[in-house]
């Protein structure tokens, strides 16, 4: 069985954060570990509190996952601190990690920015070109591309941009009232577009979490990134498409809608 590493914060409800990679990577046949950057409380309605984790418990966490079952795939989401960062840099360099797959979580649903400027400074600076791919939605590619993002045509220049700047592929997210569920993967110098279906579903909660864990556990299996991310979207489209409906706020989605099992009945 291939392997994947998730280093995020916790979400927990569930529904974003490791929990939600774990779930993907487990959903697409790869054997999930994690490394914590933060604990989070937090549910379907918003955040309350979170704790982060210290740098050197950071890399303990790292020094565990890495000498004793080395992933074929690395997953980086939620990462607040300049510090945290530059020791997940210092450890993927230091152990030679390999399809390393960011998710630059930088700016929340609402528009709140999520990182201090020190941060994005040192993510910026230390672990993007670490990537084999990033995944920005519309507003993290305007900022890691400094300019504004209102067509299709903004959306491939602004990937380009991002890519040339960082040695990467880049797969900028529509969505955000912009090309709908359509996405532009730009890699080797040459744009790809993976049209999606829009789901009329509200419960989106850990889109992003789960699209970036689905194509890291498609890399671990080593496939080629364009058909990661194509096998990635349509996963996506089957967990969003089961309806799940839970919580008072912007809900989960199913991330087991395909598992069939027979523990998984209602009589197991």
């Amino acid at each position: 069985m291939r392997t994947a590493l998730s280093i995020a914060g916790s979400d927990s409800s569930g529904g974003a954060g490791i929990q939600a990679d774990i779930k993907t990577m487990t959903a697409n046949g790869v054997y999930a570990m994690t490394a914590v950057t933060a604990l989070t409380a937090q549910n379907t309605t918003g955040v309350t509190d979170i704790l982060e984790a210290t740098p050197s418990f950071l890399a303990a966490e790292l020094d565990a996952v890495f000498t004793d079952i080395f992933p074929d795939a690395v997953k980086i989401g939620m990462v607040s601190s300049a510090e945290l960062i530059t020791v997940i840099a210092d450890k993927l360099t230091q152990y030679g990690a390999r399809h390393i797959v960011v998710d630059p979580v930088m700016v929340a649903t609402s528009g709140s920015k999520l990182l201090r400027d020190d941060a994005i400074g040192a993510l910026t600076d230390r672990l993007l070109p670490l990537a084999e791919v990033l995944t920005p939605n519309i507003p993290e590619a305007e900022i890691l591309a400094d300019m504004k993002i209102e067509s299709p045509a903004d959306m491939e220049t602004a990937a380009r941009t991002i890519s040339e700047k960082y040695g990467c592929a880049v797969l900028c997210k529509g969505g955000h009232d912009l090309n709908d569920a359509n996405d532009l993967l730009w890699k080797d110098g040459r744009a790809r577009w993976f049209n999606g279906r829009r789901i009329n579903n509200p419960n989106t909660h850990g889109t992003g979490c789960t699209l970036s864990s689905a194509i890291a556990s498609n890399l671990a299996k080593d496939m080629a990134l364009e058909d990661a991310v194509e096998r990635a979207k349509a996963y996506i489209s089957g967990a969003l498409g089961a309806m799940l409906d839970l919580g008072h706020g912007r809900g989960p989605m199913n991330h087991l809608f395909d598992l069939k099992s027979e523990y998984c009945g209602e009589d197991a």
